[in-house]
């Protein structure tokens, strides 16, 4: 697929895109490019990037619930004598409401050691859990970094639909205005060979004495007229040209210029629903609740209720309950009894709690914000949706008059050309009726602009990621 559009872009006809007549005429396919811009763009990349800083930070959080060994191990040895020499081995296992299982080893030895260290020879195995009893217990740091992480996957798939569709929706304007371009500098084109035409004819008219030699003149500004405007119509098409290539790349990052004869589908209109997958949308069909949009803020505000719940638990006092077996033999199952034991309660609680208080109403507030976003911003595209519907409605209608009317100019240029035939018109009115049917066809040409930008404004206002690119 690369290399196919390389060649293409570098003149080598290549089956996905259709040919015109002429053989060095390359068809640009509108569902081709925007598959090319999905596919090999690097917005899009980006956006699928974003999933996996999502996963990663899943993976991250999902780290404080991993098992931990943790070795002690302290010595001390001063002119011959060993001071102390202490092991600590501990195994904890983490578990989701704050409650930790752990296991132990302890060994010490030494002629200064402290009485609370002595153990048997051959070590003290333990054997116990911690505990929060307050503070800690339904919420705490690991729970809440991995419910938002959980969250935040969830949220960059949302994102990277707005992502694309962002990107597809630009590139689809910029396609539109390189067709735009194209239709324009067609018609100029036309218009110029029948001002060629009718200038050679009216030179050769008047040098047999059949016309006045001021027709000549007449008919001579006319001719340069249709030049000079083919000539602006060129260079437009050439810039709209440069900015359609803006959105096409190869893969490895590798950029891609148009070349002049690559053209766009003059009948794209077939291809836009499908290809924008807006194809059989009437308003009563459309279900805000799934717009990416509002998913990504929804996964948003549960997360700052998250954050809302554990600044709320830190209000509590910070109680931990310790419980450990002790034994000599851990091989034998009944040597664990409640009458060896090590245990041990821990209570912290702040006087005033200002810290505690000031983040839980900072956290309230970027809830109650993130809230007002979610509701501004379902209104705003409800509004949107609905007002394109509308426009979308308005825009059928126009396209019907303003070809009603381009075939009225068609049909008096062409009875003014026949009246000149027979003696009976004048040049001046011949071109008058041609620079009305000019300006009827480019007026054709930015209805129907307007029309297709209309139904990309719906493709982003839905915020589609079209499965069939």
């Amino acid at each position: 697929m690369k290399n196919y559009l390389f060649y293409l872009l570098f003149l080598v006809t290549i089956p996905v895109f259709s040919q015109e007549k002429d053989a060095d005429t390359i068809v640009f396919n509108f569902k081709e490019y925007l598959g090319y811009v999905k596919k090999y763009h690097p917005i899009t990349k980006q956006a699928e990037l974003n999933i996996d800083i999502g996963q990663a930070n899943l993976m991250k959080a999902r780290g404080g619930f991993d098992p931990k060994l943790e070795v002690d191990y302290d010595r001390k040895k001063f002119k011959g004598t060993e001071y102390y020499d202490l092991l600590n081995a501990t195994f904890k296992i983490p578990t989701w409401y704050g409650i930790e299982f752990k296991g132990g080893f302890e060994q010490n030895d030494g002629e200064f050691l402290n009485p609370q260290n002595f153990v048997p020879e051959d070590g003290l195995f333990n054997a116990g859990v911690s505990v929060p009893v307050a503070q800690g217990l339904f919420i705490n740091d690991r729970m809440a970094t991995l419910r938002k992480a959980k969250l935040f996957r969830e949220q960059t798939k949302a994102d990277r639909d707005l992502l694309i569709n962002k990107i597809l929706y630009d590139a689809s304007l910029a396609y539109f205005e390189w067709l735009k371009a194209y239709n324009e500098k067609t018609i100029y084109d036309n218009f110029l060979d029948n001002a060629r035409i009718r200038f050679e004819g009216v030179k050769t008219s008047a040098l047999a004495g059949d016309k006045a030699a001021i027709d000549t003149i007449e008919s001579k500004i006319a001719f340069q007229n249709r030049a000079l405007s083919l000539e602006q119509a060129k260079v437009k098409l050439m810039k709209r040209s440069l900015e359609l290539s803006n959105f096409l790349w190869l893969e490895g990052n590798i950029p891609v210029e148009l070349q002049p004869n690559v053209i766009p589908d003059k009948r794209v209109e077939e291809d836009i629903d499908s290809t924008l997958e807006i194809m059989g949308r009437p308003l009563n069909s459309f279900t805000i609740e799934d717009h990416p949009k509002l998913r990504s803020l929804n996964f948003k505000i549960e997360g700052l209720d998250v954050d809302r719940k554990l600044k709320a638990n830190k209000l509590l006092p910070k109680i931990d309950l310790e419980y450990n077996f002790l034994t000599e033999t851990p091989e034998v199952g009944r040597s664990f009894n409640t009458a060896e034991y090590k245990a041990g309660v821990s209570f912290r609680f702040p006087l005033f709690l200002r810290k505690e208080r000031g983040d839980l109403k900072l956290a309230k507030y970027k809830l109650q914000d993130a809230q007002f976003e979610f509701e501004t911003t379902q209104l705003q595209i409800k509004n949107k949706v609905t007002a394109i519907y509308v426009e979308l409605e308005s825009f059928i209608n126009q396209n019907d008059l303003i070809e009603n009317i381009v075939k009225d100019y068609q049909a008096l240029l062409t009875a003014e050309e026949r009246k000149f035939s027979f003696g009976e018109s004048s040049l001046f009115l011949i071109n008058s009726r041609e620079r009305s049917l000019i300006d009827a066809k480019l007026k054709e040409i930015e209805v129907q602009n307007k029309f297709f930008k209309a139904k990309a404004k719906l493709f982003n206002s839905l915020a589609v990621n079209p499965e069939s690119l």
